[in-house]
């Protein structure tokens, strides 16, 4: 089991964080192949947190203007 793995689950904005760094150490280049790998591997994991995190945060706009627009829909028809 990995590190990661035992972490609590990072926010949106400190995973995004997290990738950019890692992001910038793999362009900086210099690290061993078993390094650079590593430093992928957390990238993937963290992108696809950042991914669920914009997923979750979607389905609450959509739950929002579903609520929106029903009411605007029950008031037209009230009209």
């Amino acid at each position: 089991m990995s590190t990661e793995e035992n972490e609590p689950e990072l926010d949106y904005e400190s995973a995004r964080d997290q990738l950019a760094e890692v992001v910038a150490k793999l362009e900086a280049g210099g690290l061993s192949l078993e390094d650079s790998l590593a430093l992928w591997e957390r990238g993937e994991a963290l992108a696809a947190l950042c991914e669920r995190h914009l997923a979750g945060a979607q389905e609450r706009v959509d739950a929002a203007l579903s609520v929106v627009v029903d009411e605007t829909a029950a008031e037209t028809e009230e009209s």
